[in-house]
């Protein structure tokens, strides 16, 4: 059900990924330094002055910059400080859901990590949605027109708007296909970000065609995921498990590990009959790990899960780019 009078803009996956890497990106760098700085506090006497007041300033600015302004620019810097801005205050989470006010709460690691997790969830879910109505698909090409009046428009924007419209006989959608055309043009070079994003993803479409480093990325997935299960049984068996106090993490990150092995083995089974069907088992098995074990991991190890979590969206790229590489016709 749509909320009356609201239209959505066909850029919004791309906006909340910029929200959310530019709020993982706040607390990851806030945890280093005041870990660094030996945990100062701002103030003085009776006075803390908490930076969960600063992410709110900043998510306050972020949200004017996009009520004043126009253009694709106001969207993406309202993304960039309403992101940092968030991250800050999802940081001291550990204080809102604890009596004692407790930064340090060890699930308060696997609070914040869930909530960029489901955000993530969240734009690649929107980047895949396509059933635009017919007024929003006018309105974001219009919308396009506008933002190019300003800045202008490159090639590929002034085509992916024309292609929201094309084929429709409706006057509005007519006029809105010659305001494109007359919009002007803005020739810009790739930027760094975007060059180094195209040969990342040109080195992974390269590594997939690699069989042998294709396999050891099978083998690491389902390695990786027995290790906690092996961990757990030696600590158990050397009785070092009696003084843990997240029993709940500690279940829930056995039973994601056991899925995670078990869809892992099934795909790496099938990698020499149906290769589409193993590698869509194989990215099951990542996700599952990705959205329910790795918010176990960060409630018990806490931010020392990142590396892992890092090997794992890594592998997950490996293995998208393989049944994109599948999906292509021969």
């Amino acid at each position: 059900m749509r909320l009356s009078g609201l239209t959505r803009v066909t850029s919004a996956a791309a906006h909340l990924q910029v929200f959310a890497i530019s709020g993982i990106s706040a607390v990851l760098l806030t945890r280093a330094y005041l870990q660094r700085a030996g945990y100062p506090q701002l103030g003085g006497g009776s006075l803390h002055i908490a930076h969960v007041l600063w992410g709110g300033l900043l998510m306050t600015v972020g949200m004017g910059v996009t009520l004043a302004f126009l253009g694709q620019a106001a969207r993406t810097w309202g993304a960039v400080l309403g992101g940092v801005g968030f991250g800050l205050f999802v940081d001291e989470v550990g204080k809102f859901v604890t009596q004692t006010t407790d930064y340090f709460y060890r699930p308060a690691a696997g609070i914040i990590y869930l909530t960029f997790a489901l955000l993530v969830v969240l734009s690649q879910w929107l980047k895949g949605r396509t059933d635009f109505s017919r007024r929003e698909r006018t309105a974001n090409a219009v919308y396009a027109a506008l933002v190019g009046v300003t800045s202008g428009l490159t090639v590929q924007q002034r085509h992916a708007a024309v292609r929201l419209v094309q084929g429709s006989d409706d006057a509005l959608d007519a006029a809105a296909v010659r305001l494109l055309g007359m919009v002007p043009a803005r020739e810009t070079a790739p930027g760094p970000l975007r060059t180094g994003l195209t040969r990342a993803r040109a080195a992974l479409d390269g590594l997939t065609r690699r069989p042998l480093l294709v396999a050891l990325a099978v083998v690491y997935l389902i390695v990786q995921a027995l290790l906690p299960l092996v961990g757990l049984g030696l600590e158990n068996a050397y009785g070092t498990l009696d003084g843990e106090r997240e029993w709940g993490a500690v279940i829930g990150m056995a039973v994601s590990a056991a899925i995670t092995v078990a869809l892992g083995l099934c795909g790496a089974v099938r990698l020499r009959g149906n290769r589409m069907a193993a590698f869509r088992l194989l990215n099951a098995a990542l996700l599952v790990d990705i959205l329910f074990g790795q918010v176990f991991a960060f409630v018990m190890n806490q931010f020392s899960a990142v590396p892992g979590l890092a090997a794992d969206l890594l592998l997950l790229a490996i293995i998208s780019a393989e049944v994109r590489r599948l999906r292509e016709p021969a």
